[in-house]
Formats: structure tokens, C-alpha cells, sequence
């Protein structure tokens, strides 16, 4: 009897010791993260306060109005838009916000209605004779319809018409980001794409380009197309820097946000508060397009698995993709395995640029970067072609290519005549669709003065402690060394 008392407590014994643990281990996790909260806190308030470009919040249209809208529709209300953030941001400026350095401040260098052409808005490039076909160009986020305007008129001198849409919460204000929704890009890319079969019918071919965050929503509307008979269909998808998947923070983005709910912490609802001196990029990131983002990504990589699963991937349009190997914004490991490894053999590229091999800076970079392309492909056949950008040799700073085609594992090699600047240890994420010499973002600006200031072109050099923003931000690549070679490339995909 008393073997059978012992034996009918153990159970009740062990319930209670594992929901002791529970909560001990419950108790923990709280305590870390109101931890983190409170460090959130105490670093968001000793930074600068919030202005009004990051309180005012456009009303951009939402996506069930976008499916209803035309293209002028779209581009009018974008101007009622700018109307409306120099009359509630630029016009109410106070006195300290006035600066050469303010985007909003109408007597700046930097403020962008002064520019010949201002790219925070959507254009349409025309090629000057009957166009061969249509590309849509599908920006990233914090970004504007800047980013992409060198491979947009590439594709104008192709014979194409060039499409390029700013996605809502973009190209005005930071603000506009704290109520933009991802659900409202992918409605702006089927407003682009209805333009775009508008202008130029099938067909014809119909090209997808996206950077960044627009390369997940380029592979969304054409992973949608293929069970939407009322959504054009695209020929092509050109990905450059895509966002696949992204870093873990941002499934947490929501959490680090909680704060700003009381109105004495309203700055938590921010990730970086800078200010706003680039004329065509936000400087200051709000949680909730971070969210947006991750959330993004994984709806696309859900979308990428149904369609594996039911056999649609085979009806996908050939991909190539151009991306950094090192890259701090997307997860190259996600483009590799949960777009590319699960492609059919369609004639996809995958195009990677590798790190500066001949560089003596193995010793201070952080563990695993030094071999973050060897670690990230396994030596098998693929059903895509695969080329990697690298050095000829590690001490050599002339670059080759080294290609292995689809179904194959033999590497060939091939100079490209080009090579990786000694100052250069890498590209990086927001580098790669612009020349050395775009007048922003340049290495080297051809007209250094057309947008008051050159990102690219500054080296510097000096004390620490001196500049209103991380050196992070101003030693980042952003130019592209090897861009004459991905311009090659997408020539290649391009039909004559």
C-alpha cells in the first residue's frame, strides 16, 4: 500500500516542481526583457527629440483604394501629399530646425524641390522610339524612386518603358512609415504593374526589378500572379540586394515599441532618430516599418513553400539576383535556401559579390565574416547558374568570376577586367544599384554639387565624437565598383 501512496504522489511531486520552474523560468525571461526595456528606454531619451517630420503623418491611400486607382490617380494624390508636408512640416519648422543640413527646411542645400528633378517621387522614363517592352522598378524601404534610377534608365536606352512607383509612407516624411503597411507596397506594385501592361501590352515582355524590400515585393506580386489570372504576369524578375529574410530583431520590433504607447516615451517608437540631411533616403527608422519588413518576409517565405508544395514554383519566371555576400540589412543564408534552393530549372542567376580577399584585415573582422561564403554554399549541382565576384587570387586585387551553370559542379573561371579598390573590404547592402559616379552616392560624383551633398565621396578622417551621426553611417559603402559589370548582366536577361 505504502509502494502505491509513493508512487501515486511522484506524479503529483514532479507537477509541481516543473510548475515551479516554469515560473521561475518565466519570471527570468520578464526580468530580461524589462531589462532591455529599461536600457531601450534610458538610451531612446537621451537621444534628440522628436521633430515634426517624425510626428506628421501623411494619409497616403490605403490598399483597398490603391486597387482601385489609375496612375494619375496615384500621382495626384502624391502631390496633394508634398503640398501637405510643406504646409504642416516645412512651414512650421522652428527656429534651431532651420539648418543647411534639414531636408525640410526650403533655404537648405538639401532640400529637394530645389533639384532639377525631384526622385522622391514616381516617374516614367520613355525610350525614344517604340517601346520593346516594360520594366517596373520597385524601391527599398526608408528609400524613394532614387535608388533605382540609374537601372531604370538603362532599361529607357534598351527600348524600355521604365516604371518606377514610390511606395506609400515613403519619399515625404519619416512619419509616414509609423502607418504604412506592406500589404499597401503590394498594392502600389500591382497599381505599377497595371501602368505598366497599360502602356506597354503582352506581349511584350513585362520586367520586375526590386531593390531590397522591393525585391520581396516583387516576388510576391509574381508568386501571386500565378494563381491570379487578373494580375499581369512578369517575363523576368531582377533582384538586387532582395529581402528575403532579415535579422531576428525585427520579429521583435513590436515588443521594443511597447513604451511608446505612454506618451512620455513616444521616442520608443523609434529605433534611430537622426536627422533628415539625405534629400532621397530617411535617416530616422521607425519599429513599425521594421515590422513590416519581417513581417513581409515571412509571408513571402510562406507563399514560397505553398507554391513549392503545390507544384506552382514550375510556372515561376527565370530570377537573377545580385547581392553582397556581406550584407548587415538581409540574410544572404535566406536568399540561398528559401528562394534559390527551392527554384526550378527556369534559368535563374544567382550573382554574389564576395569580400576584398586581398585586403590584411582578416585579424579585426568579426568571427566567421572572413568565411561567410564558404560556410553558406554546399559543393552540388543546383538547378540555377551560380557566380560568384571574387578575387583571382587572395593577394590579388584583380577580379574574376567564377561561374558554375545549372546542373553542373565545375567551376570556370573568367577575368573581368576590373578591380576591387584597395580602401574596399566589401560591398554592403545599399551599394550595389549605383555607379561610382552617381552625384549622391558616388565614389567618385560627377557633378558633385547637383544634390548639396556627396555621401559617397566623404573620407573621413579625424577626432571621434563630432558628427550628429554614427561613423557607421558615413564609412558605409555606397557605390557600387562593379556596377558596369551588373549592368552587363542584366543586358543579358534583357530581349532585343
Amino acid at each position: 500500500m505504502s509502494t502505491g501512496k509513493s508512487a501515486d504522489a511522484s506524479p503529483g511531486k514532479l507537477g509541481r516542481r516543473l510548475k515551479k520552474a516554469a515560473l521561475i523560468v518565466g519570471a527570468g525571461a520578464l526580468l530580461i526583457v524589462c531589462t532591455l526595456i529599461g536600457v531601450r528606454l534610458y538610451n531612446i531619451q537621451q537621444g534628440p527629440p522628436l521633430a515634426a517630420w517624425h510626428t506628421y503623418v501623411p494619409q497616403e491611400l490605403t490598399a483597398e483604394q490603391l486597387d482601385r486607382s489609375a496612375w494619375q490617380d496615384y500621382l495626384a494624390h502624391e502631390e496633394a501629399l508634398f503640398a501637405q508636408v510643406r504646409q504642416n512640416v516645412g512651414e512650421k519648422l522652428q527656429p534651431e530646425d532651420k539648418v543647411d543640413s534639414n531636408r525640410y527646411f526650403s533655404g537648405a542645400k538639401v532640400y529637394p524641390e530645389h533639384f532639377a528633378h525631384d526622385w522622391n517621387r514616381s516617374f516614367v522614363l520613355e525610350p525614344a522610339g517604340e517601346p520593346i517592352g516594360v520594366a517596373v522598378f520597385l524601391h527599398g524601404l526608408t528609400d524613394s524612386p532614387y535608388s533605382l534610377r540609374h537601372v531604370a534608365a538603362h532599361y529607357q536606352s534598351m527600348g524600355y518603358v521604365a516604371i518606377a512607383i514610390r511606395m506609400p509612407g515613403h519619399g515625404t516624411v519619416p512619419g509616414g512609415l509609423t502607418d504604412a503597411h506592406w500589404e499597401d507596397w503590394s498594392a502600389a506594385t500591382r497599381l505599377a504593374v497595371r501602368e505598366a501592361r497599360r502602356r506597354v501590352p503582352a506581349p511584350r515582355p513585362l520586367h520586375l526589378v526590386g531593390f531590397s524590400n522591393g525585391g520581396a515585393l516583387a516576388l510576391m506580386h509574381a508568386l501571386d500572379a500565378l494563381d491570379d489570372p487578373k494580375l499581369a504576369k512578369p517575363d523576368r524578375l531582377v533582384l538586387i540586394s532582395p529581402m528575403v529574410g532579415i535579422t531576428t530583431f525585427a520579429r521583435f520590433a513590436g515588443v521594443a515599441g511597447l513604451p511608446a504607447m505612454l506618451p512620455a516615451f513616444a521616442k520608443a517608437a523609434w529605433l534611430s532618430i537622426v536627422p533628415e540631411f539625405n534629400p532621397f533616403k530617411y535617416n530616422s527608422f521607425p519599429v513599425h516599418a521594421a515590422r513590416q519588413s519581417f513581417e513581409l518576409t515571412q509571408a513571402l517565405q510562406d507563399r514560397l513553400l505553398a507554391q513549392q508544395r503545390s507544384g506552382g514554383l514550375e510556372r515561376l519566371p527565370p530570377i537573377i539576383t545580385f547581392h553582397s555576400v556581406l550584407d548587415f540589412t538581409v540574410s544572404t543564408r535566406a536568399l540561398i535556401n528559401a528562394l534559390y534552393a527551392r527554384l526550378p530549372a527556369n534559368g535563374s542567376d544567382l550573382v554574389l559579390f564576395d569580400l576584398n580577399r586581398a585586403t590584411k584585415l582578416g585579424p579585426l573582422f568579426r568571427r566567421g565574416v572572413a568565411w561567410q561564403l564558404a560556410g553558406t554554399l554546399p559543393g552540388e549541382q543546383r538547378n540555377y547558374r551560380l557566380t560568384i565576384v571574387t578575387n583571382a587570387t587572395p593577394t590579388s586585387s584583380q577580379m574574376i568570376e567564377r561561374v558554375i551553370e545549372a546542373g553542373s559542379t565545375q567551376i570556370v573561371e573568367r577575368a573581368i577586367g576590373m578591380d576591387y579598390p584597395r580602401d574596399v573590404y566589401s560591398l554592403s547592402h545599399v551599394a550595389l544599384p549605383f555607379p561610382t559616379d552617381d552625384a549622391l552616392y558616388g565614389t567618385h560624383p560627377g557633378n558633385i554639387e547637383e544634390f548639396g551633398i556627396s555621401l559617397g565621396a566623404m573620407s573621413m578622417r579625424g577626432e571621434v565624437g563630432a558628427f550628429v551621426i554614427g561613423m557607421d553611417t558615413l564609412t558605409r559603402l555606397t557605390s557600387n565598383p562593379f556596377y558596369s559589370y551588373l549592368v552587363k548582366r542584366v543586358d543579358g536577361v534583357i530581349p532585343r
